[in-house]
């Protein structure tokens, strides 16, 4: 059944975003009478959708009834919505491009249905999925407007965490958008970068109000669509009359999220990564989501990452990391992977004293892959784990056969991922590897890098103790590249520091870089943790490492990286090393220009 106020007026017909609503009918006015506007009233105060109700008569079209639900809903008691305008739901979130259906709907008289993102009274966000219903008078003037608002927050289509779209709901809305002739639609996927270590170093509470910070200012800009399509991924979706504009219009959203945000426990700078498309006038909004996503992958590989346009060779880059996570789960089944070795070398006595495996990948389409090519991937998709187990399977054999008859072992050192660090029992599983193959543990070293610290540092910690206690070494590669590195020295119990190749590369014409690896140096001797320069490629690199008091270098100097068999000739034959230069001479000289 439906209301009729006045003769031959409908005032709800039900919408597509509505339920039908079946209201009491109302008593008919006798003929050339006034609407009983109390009856009216105590209808729509008994039905379950929130109601307000606007009087277009008066200036600023003040809201001059709500029903229960609208306080229920909004959190607003009658006494503050009544005399304000509606729009006051909005916040100052007045940039949503529904908004303009609004007022021309107003302002012409008519019926409207839009989806508009309001804001309860403690300041939370809910979609309102609002139905505007004009009523007339007996001469057809507009008198009042009533408004029916449903929180769709948490419908189909609708992200739970942030009220924005979700990847459902953003399809559906990217197929409504209709692109003019000569006007272009802009595609923009944004990702949170290392938005886990909000998570574990301030909490999942944290790491939700960031995500709805986010969310929040993202809501502000003149967007189509607005979506939240992962755990730390946005897109969003611009309708441009000059495609020429997109790159600027990504700035000013990456601009927007500059600013600290302010979280409960916390203040941060976020850092996010970019990719985006343009499309025209019948593109396909999937095909569109996926080159915004590829652009977004090449953003994330780059330094700094910068904002990057979507180019074709992103999209055949995206299609090959879909093959490489499909082909690495049968990697190590198959044999096609393998371990190159870069020696370690006595930086005194030339002696190899080490060596790095660094993994590989023969993969039969696309060749010798180079870790950095496929390891993400690995991580991503889980793969590590069983490529890490082979690794340091592998290694720990090889250490065996190599050191069966040397008076001086090699000692081995292997990169482990964070992942296994999360998800496996490494002291259990590395005690494993030692009993099954006879290694012994000093013969190994694991490599971390410094975000292995970030989650959880108390049970890496003990993790690397009980390891320390087995006897195997623990390592910090690229040591004096990350902000925390000397609260590494302090609180966990590493052998070994790699001085970042940053620091020793040119390091005989440069005072500062030899000043801050003398000081990593004198840092290691101080607290009994051996030192290895990485990167040495000149007599003068090596000579100054020497000197400084490093021990052990590593670099393309002595040999590149090379195969076990072209490894094991280099054992055999040692190093032919030349006669460096008198290294305290020439950082006399080196003072003598600085001064």
């Amino acid at each position: 059944m439906t209301v009729h106020i006045g003769e031959g007026r409908e005032l709800a017909r039900g919408a597509s975003a509505f339920t039908p609503i079946r209201w009491p009918r109302l008593a008919k006015r006798p003929e050339g009478a006034t609407p009983s506007i109390a009856a009216s009233m105590l209808a729509l105060d008994h039905i379950s959708d929130a109601v307000l109700v606007a009087d277009m008569r008066l200036r600023g079209h003040p809201i001059v009834h709500v029903n229960p639900a609208f306080e229920a809903v909004t959190g607003y008691p009658a006494a503050e919505a009544i005399g304000k305008n509606c729009r006051y739901l909005q916040g100052n979130d007045r940039l949503q491009p529904e908004i303009a259906e609004v007022r021309a709907a107003l302002a012409e008289g008519r019926e409207c249905s839009v989806t508009l993102r309001n804001y309860r009274r403690d300041g939370t966000m809910f979609r309102n999925a609002l139905r505007l219903v004009p009523f007339r008078d007996g001469g057809g003037q507009v008198t009042h407007f009533i408004g029916l608002i449903r929180d769709v927050t948490h419908a189909p289509g609708i992200d739970r965490l942030t009220g924005l779209l979700d990847r459902y709901g953003l399809l559906d809305q990217l197929a409504a958008i209709e692109v003019a002739a000569r006007s272009a639609l802009l595609l923009v996927k944004l990702d949170i970068l290392r938005f886990h270590d909000v998570n574990n170093g301030f909490g999942y509470d944290a790491g939700d109000a960031l995500l709805r910070s986010v969310a929040a200012r993202l809501a502000t800009l003149p967007a189509a669509a607005v979506a939240r399509v992962g755990t730390n991924s946005f897109t969003l979706a611009f309708e441009l009359d000059d495609a020429d504009r997109a790159a600027s219009v990504v700035d000013d959203v990456l601009a927007l999220l500059h600013p600290r945000f302010i979280l409960p426990g916390a203040s941060l700078t976020a850092q996010f990564a970019a990719g985006f498309t343009v499309g025209f006038t019948g593109a396909d909004p999937l095909q569109l989501i996926r080159q915004a996503g590829a652009a977004l992958q090449r953003s994330k590989a780059m330094p700094a990452h910068p904002p990057h346009p979507y180019a074709e060779a992103d999209e055949r880059d995206a299609r090959n990391r879909i093959r490489l996570a499909s082909d690495l789960q049968v990697a190590v089944p198959n044999q096609e992977l393998l371990f190159h070795y870069q020696p370690q070398v006595d930086l005194g006595s030339g002696d190899i004293v080490g060596a790095e495996a660094l993994l590989r990948w023969d993969h039969g389409a696309f060749g010798l892959q180079q870790p950095g090519r496929f390891i993400g991937v690995a991580e991503e998709t889980g793969a590590i784990l069983d490529i890490g187990a082979w690794g340091l399977h592998t290694l720990a054999a090889y250490a065996v056969k190599v050191n069966r008859h040397r008076r001086a072992p090699i000692r081995f050192s292997f990169n482990v991922s964070v992942v296994e660090f999360t998800r496996r029992d490494m002291v259990a599983f590395v005690q494993q590897v030692l009993e099954e193959t006879g290694c012994r543990a000093e013969w190994l070293t694991l490599e971390l890098t410094e975000n292995l610290m970030v989650p959880e540092p108390d049970a890496i910690r003990r993790t690397f103790e009980n390891l320390r206690r087995l006897g195997v070494g623990i390592s910090i590669d690229d040591f004096g590249t990350g902000y925390s590195n000397l609260r590494y020295l302090e609180s966990f119990p590493l052998s070994e520091i790699k001085v970042d190749r940053s620091f020793v590369h040119d390091v005989a014409h440069s005072a500062a870089k030899r000043v801050i690896a003398e000081s990593i140096v004198k840092l290691g001797a101080a607290l009994d943790i051996r030192v290895v320069a990485e990167g040495i490629e000149t007599e003068g690199e090596r000579a100054i490492m020497r000197t400084l008091g490093c021990s052990v270098g590593q670099g393309f100097l002595f040999a590149a990286p090379m195969d076990e068999r072209a490894f094991q000739r280099l054992l055999d034959d040692g190093l032919a090393l030349r006669e460096g230069w008198d290294a305290r001479r020439l950082l006399t000289m080196l003072d003598g220009d600085s001064a």
